[in-house]
């Protein structure tokens, strides 16, 4: 069988950066090595790990409870000096935030660009999941509340509306820095809209992701019947098994460039996107 791998170079974008922090993979390469090999990377929790971690002794207790998670590991670290960030300024901001700024740093370098010395201006597309940290970590304490106040901790530290364009301040990156927010989509809709962006000339390079990190993190769920939820903490994607999925925490970001500049510029090519959509189910979803 051949294969026409035949394109318009003119309207392609090329993945020239990337990087990644999932549930037992710290980095792209530790995720590729668990696809390859098969890897569930999930975690089982006993009653006692549930219970070290907060969890309600009742709620394990519950017929539907499902001890199982995805983790992020090293969710609560941060290089905040390298962004010039102040110890108490990183403890008070949304871990999808700190992780999602370091994956954007990452994956540039991944890229080998340094925004300082690139030769035009850089987009951010980016969405986060829904900010559990403030309610659990932050509001929890009185004296931070009264210290800090309410309109730092709700705004500049955590409102997702910032994602994007701390990430733009940070880096001194000045194309456009649009957050996105279509629920699971949010990535792959970022990823659409950058792509839209370099063919429009709006940027000439893009970051394009998203992160969702789940707090309080090491616990399990509760199984309702009818819902999309797993009943026994297994992800069978695509196989006649599946009885239903399950949600960790992770972030990715990947580094969009003019599939031509790419080409000029001698850049790592690791896959070319050669067109892109958005739509919407309507009424018609199942």
């Amino acid at each position: 069988m051949t294969q026409n791998t035949q394109f318009d170079e003119g309207s392609a974008i090329a993945i020239v950066g990337m990087a990644g922090r999932f549930p037992k993979a710290r980095d792209i390469e530790s995720y590729w090595r668990n696809i390859r090999d098969g890897v569930e990377c999930l975690s089982r929790y006993s009653a006692d790990e549930l219970q070290d971690a907060g969890e309600d002794a009742s709620r394990i207790a519950l017929p539907g409870y499902v001890p199982v998670g995805g983790p992020l590991e090293g969710m609560a670290e941060f290089d905040a000096g390298f962004f010039g960030f102040s110890p108490r300024d990183a403890a008070i901001m949304d871990p999808q935030h700190r992780h999602i700024l370091e994956c954007a740093w990452e994956a540039l370098e991944n890229a080998a660009i340094l925004p300082a010395k690139f030769d035009g201006s850089i987009g951010v597309f980016a969405g986060s999941g829904h900010n559990t940290y403030l309610p659990s970590n932050l509001l929890t304490n009185p004296g931070l509340v009264e210290s800090v106040g309410m309109f730092l901790l709700r705004h500049t530290g955590n409102d997702k509306d910032f994602l994007a364009t701390r990430i733009s301040y940070c880096l001194k990156l000045t194309g456009p820095s649009i957050n996105i927010q279509t629920a699971c989509s949010t990535s792959l809709v970022a990823t659409h809209l950058a792509c839209q962006s370099l063919l429009n000339s709006e940027c000439d390079l893009a970051l394009a992701g998203g992160v969702t990190i789940e707090l309080p993190h090491r616990r399990g769920y509760l199984y309702e019947e009818g819902e999309i939820l797993s009943p026994d903490g297994h992800c069978r994607a695509f196989d006649a098994a599946s009885k239903g999925t399950l949600f960790g925490s992770g972030v990715g970001v990947v580094v969009l460039r003019r599939y031509e500049d790419a080409l000029r510029a001698g850049d790592i090519i690791h896959a070319i996107i050669v067109g892109s959509a958005v739509n919407n189910d309507g009424a018609n979803k199942v």
